[in-house]
């Protein structure tokens, strides 16, 4: 019997016998896990007001506020939950979560530790701790403990790349790019990877070895704007403005429009002397100042000198 079948069986016994509390608890999951979100929520919201102190009932509406982003109810259920169980663990974990997610770094620090009072080897708990550190600006209390994270788990590909992360904005390329390296052995499609190999690269002047990792992240996420504005600037440093052309037009079907891409696109009008359309595109950029990182004042400052002419 598929899920459907299951949900629609159950919903048949809850129509003749509504007091059927054991039914509509598993109706209740079933949607849950089917993702019926909000067919769910009305069940156990039900089942909360027979059974005003069942933990269970409480942590899986934390879980369908998550699902729904409604954090702050989140934050109540699974509250209860812990004041209904205070042994059980997975309403603590879920609890951090929903504090990052609210920006409330130190009680999702908080609750972690409180499931490694239980399990001191869960490796989650420490990336999710090195998480809420890094959201808080302290990259070396992140770094502690996604190292903990590896420790435990060496295949846990987010805490290598976090590493990675925190050694570059420490300026050592090296060991980040080591780390890029190991998250790519565990998942080679790992795209972002390749863009901060690509970026390393670039920043190294190993322009062939940037190409490179850049046309892997193009490859395998086409949306990824950062590594196109890098690629054409460098097709562009080249001479090769026809090439660079064709690609900013890539990513513009791809990532729509981009401050950023429509003021390169204006330099590169401008190299092969279509002048209109490096007015145009400098007129783009502006109307799209909000993904530009020139100032808007330094492009205006470039058309107004242009269009004088």
């Amino acid at each position: 019997m598929s899920k459907l079948d299951k949900i629609e069986e159950l919903q048949n016994i809850l129509k003749d016998d509504p007091s059927n509390f054991q039914i509509r608890r598993q109706l209740a999951v079933l949607l849950l896990d089917t993702g019926f979100a909000e067919e769910s929520l009305q069940h156990f919201l039900y089942l909360s007001q027979i059974f005003k102190e069942d933990s269970g009932i409480f942590y899986n509406l934390g879980i369908v506020y998550e699902k729904l982003k409604e954090y702050k109810k989140a934050e109540e259920a699974y509250l209860k939950a812990i004041e209904y169980s205070p042994e059980e663990v997975d309403a603590a974990y879920n609890l951090g979560l929903v504090y990052i997610e609210l920006k409330e770094y130190d009680k999702a620090i908080y609750f972690f530790n409180r499931v490694l009072e239980t399990d001191e080897k869960d490796s989650n708990s420490y990336f999710n701790i090195g998480i809420a550190n890094f959201k808080k600006g302290d990259l070396i209390e992140a770094m502690d403990n996604f190292q903990r994270t590896v420790d435990l788990n060496d295949d846990d590909i987010y805490a290598h790349f976090y590493i990675g992360n925190i050694y570059k904005e420490f300026g050592d390329n090296d060991s980040a790019a080591d780390e890029f390296r190991k998250v790519l052995a565990i998942s080679p499609d790992y795209s972002w990877a390749y863009y901060n190999l690509g970026v390393i690269d670039y920043e190294a002047g190993n322009i062939q070895g940037a190409l490179e990792n850049l046309e892997n992240t193009i490859d395998l996420n086409p949306k990824d704007v950062d590594a196109y504005k890098i690629y054409i600037k460098i097709i562009a440093k080249t001479g090769d403005f026809q090439t660079a052309n064709d690609l900013v037009k890539t990513a513009l079907k791809n990532c729509g429009a981009n401050g950023d891409l429509f003021y390169i696109y204006a330099q590169i009008k401008k190299h092969l002397k279509d002048y209109d359309a490096y007015a145009n595109y400098l007129n783009k950029a502006l109307e799209n100042n909000d993904t530009l990182s020139v100032a808007p004042k330094i492009v205006k400052n470039e058309l107004d000198k242009f269009l004088a002419q």
